[in-house]
Parts: structure tokens; sequence; C-alpha cells
């Protein structure tokens, strides 16, 4: 229960576990990821429940994409801004590292967090049957993605970094049991199921492929990134159900 309490300490903004520095240890952290976004994804569909009482499904969409960037302080669609200005820059591999770590922003990483926010925007809207279970669903798995991140490639800062000490222990098999219980629960989804299990595979495949191609890493402006388009695509592939 503490190691949980301190991940989503460290990646949302609730309440729940603050002021416990003890439950701060990333090596044993990281296996609750999923678990954290099925928490985000509860309060996620609560309060788009709620949206949906007192305004039209356009703007209930608009409201739970904004629910989602205050849930996460923005953490993700940060790491999402930093590494398109990187990754789509042609530059070398050191170049791009450089790159992401500057603080400001350029058009890159503006276009892709709007074209993000807008795909996830559109999907969230056109969502129908299993609206509520979807909602809870794809927090989790958009998580779910960093783990298999963690797994298959290696940090790419070993001078520091927000994601090093996540990555320094490569999560085991054991640490998926919250992929596993995803998957489970999405099977009340129906057909929608399968929808939803092979978009994250493909998805998730092509982003670290696309990783590996371009600087054979990851880093925590890589995570959030990934965790982005994962939630956005997984909204979308849902929606067409």
């Amino acid at each position: 229960m503490r190691h949980f309490l301190g991940a989503l300490r460290f990646m949302t903004s609730l309440p729940w576990g603050r002021g416990d520095s003890d439950s701060f240890q990333p090596e044993s952290m990281g296996q609750y990821f999923p678990l954290v976004g099925i928490v985000v994804g509860l309060v996620l569909a609560l309060a788009d429940g709620i949206f949906l009482t007192l305004w039209s499904e356009p703007v209930a969409a608009w409201l739970d994409v904004v629910l989602l960037i205050l849930l996460t302080g923005a953490l993700h669609l940060d790491g999402l801004g930093d590494a398109a200005d990187g990754l789509f820059s042609h530059r070398s591999r050191s170049e791009i590292l450089e790159i992401m770590k500057d603080t400001r922003v350029g058009v890159m990483g503006l276009v892709a967090v709007i074209a993000v926010l807008g795909v996830k925007w559109s999907g969230i809207l056109d969502l129908d049957h299993g609206r509520w279970l979807a909602l809870v669903l794809v927090p989790g798995y958009s998580r779910s993605g960093l783990l298999l991140a963690m797994r298959f490639l290696p940090y790419g800062r070993p001078e520091g970094g927000l994601g090093r000490d996540f990555c320094r222990i490569g999560p085991g098999w054991r640490s998926f049991w919250g992929l596993g219980l995803l998957v489970v629960c999405s099977l009340f989804l129906g057909w929608g199921a399968l929808v939803l299990n092979l978009a994250f595979a493909g998805l998730t495949f092509l982003i670290l492929w696309f990783y590996s191609r371009r600087i054979g890493c990851i880093t925590g402006d890589t995570l959030g990134a990934l965790n982005e388009v994962l939630e956005a695509g997984l909204f979308l592939a849902l929606a067409a159900v």
C-alpha cells in the first residue's frame, strides 16, 4: 500500500499519500502505474457523468480532457512537448537528448500537444458503448505502456533524470499484474476488448520501435509522450467500435 501511495503521489496531483516521504521508492513503485491509471480513470468517469448532466457531449468531452491534465499536473503533457521537439528535429542522438533537456517548447512540441489533445477530445466525444468503462481503463492501459518501455529499452541519461531511478532496475514480468487486471476488466467491453488490446499492443510496439530507431533509449520525456499518445490513440480506437 505504501508503494502504491508513493506512485500515486508521484504521478498525480491527488492528495492521497502526501507527506509520506518514505513511500517514494521508485524501484518498487513502477508495478503500481497501471493501478494509478485506474484511479485516475475512476475519477474521470465519475466526473464525466456529472459533466454530461450539465452540458452537451462536446463540452463534457473537453472538460474530461482538461480534468486529465489537472489530475496529472500536466506531467506527461510536458514530456510530450519536450520529446516532440527533440525527436522530430532531424538531429543526432546526442543533440536530440540535449534538445529535450531544454525547458522551452518549440513549434513541434506545441503542434504535438495540440494534436494529441484534439485526438483525445475527439475520441472521448465519440465514445458510446461502454463509455464509463473505457474512461476507467484507458488511463490504466496508457500507464502500462510505461512499464513495457522500461522493460525493453534502456534509460538514456545515466547522469540523472526524472526517470532514471524507475528504469535502473527494469520491471520483471511479475510487475505486469496490473496489465493483466486491465485485460480481464476489458472483457466487459465485448468486441471493444479486442480493439482495445490490439490497439494497445500495436501502438506501444510502434512507439517503442520509433524510440529505438531514433535514440535507442527512453527518457522521462519520452515516457510522458508515450503515455499521452497511447491515451489519445486508445480513446480514438474505442470510439470506432
